[in-house]
Parts: structure tokens; sequence; C-alpha cells
């Protein structure tokens, strides 16, 4: 993946790669020793069944390994952003 400006993807909205939104971003999280981008801290969608990934709160977790594309949208590989074991 490219290179992209934090401010380019303020509020876009999480989606998984069958086009269904699973939230908007609203922060990121990374590593403060090695800078290395950790989750996406995503404020879910009414319709998202939250019990199938990480919460911090009122949001979700979404570990940025599952990116896989920042264009209008940020997709995600949804197999790789659940809890492991489900």
């Amino acid at each position: 993946m490219g290179k992209v400006f934090a401010g380019t993807i303020a509020r876009k909205e999480i989606v998984n790669i069958d086009g269904t939104v699973l939230g908007e971003l609203e922060n990121v999280r990374f590593e403060v020793q090695t800078g290395k981008l950790e989750d996406l801290v995503v404020k879910p969608d009414s319709e998202l069944n939250r019990i199938k990934y990480r919460e911090d709160g009122k949001f979700v977790l979404i570990p940025f390994s599952s990116v896989v594309a920042v264009k209008d949208y940020i997709v995600v590989d949804e197999s790789r952003a659940i809890k492991k074991g489900d």
C-alpha cells in the first residue's frame, strides 16, 4: 500500500471486501516505540454485529493488518478483522 496522509482518511467509511459498511474511522492506534500502525478505531455502523470484533468502549478495533485498500473507502478483509477463535 502506498503512502497516505492521516488527514485524508479521517472520518472515512470502513467497508469489508463485499462492500458492507462496518463503520466510520474515528482514530488510529499505533505503537509509540516503533510507529507501527496497530488498529483502526471505528465508530461502528448501527447494523454491525459487534460481538465478532474486539471492542474499546463504544468503538470496535480493526487490525491495521486487515486493511487491503484506501481510496474513497477503507476496505478491510473482514476474515482478518474478527476476534481470534470466531
